[in-house]
């Protein structure tokens, strides 16, 4: 299910997607036929509950996905060439340079035994061939386009020496030092209070004017706050998606009704209403709709099918029986 655009507007096309863990209990299927487009200059969300199968979506992308898994089926498109076709060699040029990503819980990827300067200029000398000189000037401009106090002498510390929101800024100078086309932020803001993470926001919300944003997270507040278009994803299948404005006003699926209920200005008025149950085994999935166990909606055909595409609107677009199909 997917909005898609023609291929010369977007920066990152993915098609029919399917990965899987091949484990003793049987095949798990992490991402299923997932579809999306990402548009130049924006920031598209990918959001759902642990295990909604976002992360795996975003390390197939970058071919990081390890054994007992692997890409089945489907294609990803940047700039109109298919990733999973491409040598391992070709893979380690594009990553870090064309196409970055933030990892979960990304200040413990810092190595804590060498300076910040060295990490980041790391990726400067391996892919831009900068020398030493140019690569430190580089590494300063980037601590302090990410809002890093006193970038010069900061280059020479370690990251014991750094705050945890001063860490995530440091991952983010990292992921853009080569200037990639796409950025891929896996919960970046997680573990941030606050105050920390809205500025952590802002500086994505600047970054969309250069690189396109593919960004992961389970919370809709910060979806709010940065999110151009949204995809809801449940049991490595997509819902729902279109524009962010018209998906949290106005949620088609029982399961993004669900979520909008869970925040504090949801149509509960002030009353959080947790999602009944939780997403099952992807062993053993239910048949019909992946979310039919849980759905106050649900009703006969739900139970035995899963439902097509349904367009609400040119910008919204989503996957339920209560909708019928395109």
């Amino acid at each position: 299910m997917h909005l898609t655009r023609k291929v010369n507007d977007a920066v990152l096309c993915v098609r029919n997607l399917k990965t899987c863990f091949f484990t003793k209990k049987g095949e798990v299927a992490a991402v299923d036929d997932v579809s999306f487009d990402l548009e130049r200059g924006e920031i598209l969300c990918i959001i759902g509950e642990s295990g909604s199968g976002k992360t795996a979506t975003a390390l197939s992308i970058l071919r990081l996905i390890e054994k007992p898994g692997a890409i089945v089926s489907g294609s990803i498109l940047f700039n109109g060439t298919d990733i999973t076709k491409l040598s391992e060699k070709e893979m380690r040029d594009l990553r870090g340079n064309k196409i970055s990503m933030i990892f979960q819980d990304a200040s413990s990827s810092l190595n804590p035994v060498l300076r910040i300067g060295e990490q980041i200029t790391e990726s400067l000398v391996q892919h831009l061939k900068l020398g030493k000189k140019q690569a430190r000037e580089r590494a300063v401009e980037l601590l302090a386009s990410t809002g890093i106090p006193q970038p010069e002498e900061r280059f020479d510390e370690y990251p014991h020496q750094f705050s945890g929101g001063m860490k995530q800024r440091v991952i983010i100078a990292m992921a853009l030092s080569c200037n990639p086309e796409v950025l891929i932020a896996d919960e970046p803001t997680t573990a941030l209070d606050v105050t920390v993470q809205a500025q952590i926001l802002d500086i994505f919300k600047e970054l969309k004017n250069s690189t396109s944003i593919l960004y992961i997270t389970h919370d809709l507040g910060v979806v709010s706050e940065i999110a151009d278009r949204i995809i809801v994803m449940y049991a490595g299948k997509f819902l729902e998606s279109g524009d962010a404005k018209e998906v949290l006003i106005n949620p088609k699926h029982p399961y993004t009704q669900g979520l909008v209920n869970c925040l504090p200005s949801g149509k509960s008025k002030g009353k959080l209403v947790s999602i009944q149950g939780s997403i099952p085994d992807l062993i053993d999935l239910p048949g019909g709709c992946v979310f039919c166990p849980r759905c106050p909606d649900a009703m006969e055909i739900c139970r035995k099918e899963m439902p097509s595409e349904a367009r609400i609107s040119d910008k919204h677009s989503v996957r339920c029986h209560l909708y019928g199909s395109a």
